[in-house]
């Protein structure tokens, strides 16, 4: 079974299900495998949890 995994920020649960709706349907349309097969997996990161360029994002955003 392929497993698409997006790793981001907080989201609504209407946003995740969107997303994995998206993200499965694409993904089929795209490798011919059926939809049913997808498991989608979703990440979500605090702005303190994440650095860019050495600096976390939760500075970056001040």
């Amino acid at each position: 079974m392929p497993v698409i995994t997006m790793d981001g920020p907080k989201l609504s649960l209407e946003q995740k299900a969107e997303l994995v709706k998206a993200f499965t349907k694409i993904a089929a349309e795209v490798t011919k495998i059926p939809e049913k097969s997808f498991i989608v997996l979703i990440e979500e990161r605090e702005r303190d949890n994440v650095g860019v360029g050495g600096v976390l994002l939760s500075q970056m955003q001040k």
